[in-house]
């Protein structure tokens, strides 16, 4: 099947079987790799993309599901060399060990932001907790979104 679809602000049009999931299009067919996959159920959330503005798990979603959407992945969270606000408050406080869950995290964090820009602790917790790290245990990861939350002020995304 013929999909088309924006992925980190390009058009894309690809063919794909009807039971190619996103995440495994988006690995194998267009090589964005940031985007990891690990219990393939929707459980650890490192699959997570952002899907017209709302974090997916793209390993539960047919890549034909995402036909005429806007797709973010991690690669598209910084438009440019620099990191991302969010990235650069990630590698202060150390909001990563191993990395297999960080972009998961990353893009979950932002879709909150991007919607509530004055997220408290209470809530980022709430929605971290969807994803799963094995490494950190949240802390760093709580501050890291929390120090973050100045750039999506007004409306704009980091």
């Amino acid at each position: 099947m013929q999909v088309s679809m924006e992925i980190n602000g390009k058009a894309v049009s690809i063919d794909v079987e009807p039971r190619m999931t996103l995440a495994d299009c988006l690995r194998h067919h267009l090589g964005l790799t940031g985007t990891h996959v690990g219990c393939e159920h929707g459980v650890c959330g490192a699959c997570t993309v952002m899907v017209d503005g709302a974090a997916m798990r793209s390993c539960l979603m047919l890549a034909v599901q995402a036909d005429k959407a806007k797709v973010v992945t991690v690669e598209g969270l910084s438009c440019d060399e620099a990191l991302s606000p969010l990235q650069a408050a990630f590698r202060k406080h150390h909001a990563l060990q191993c990395g297999f869950c960080t972009p998961g995290m990353l893009t979950t964090a932002h879709a909150l932001l991007s919607k509530e820009p004055q997220a408290d602790e209470t809530r980022v917790r709430e929605v971290l907790s969807g994803n799963l790290c094995r490494c950190t245990g949240y802390t760093a990861l709580v501050e890291a979104v929390l120090e973050a939350r100045d750039a999506y002020q007004g409306g704009q995304e980091a």
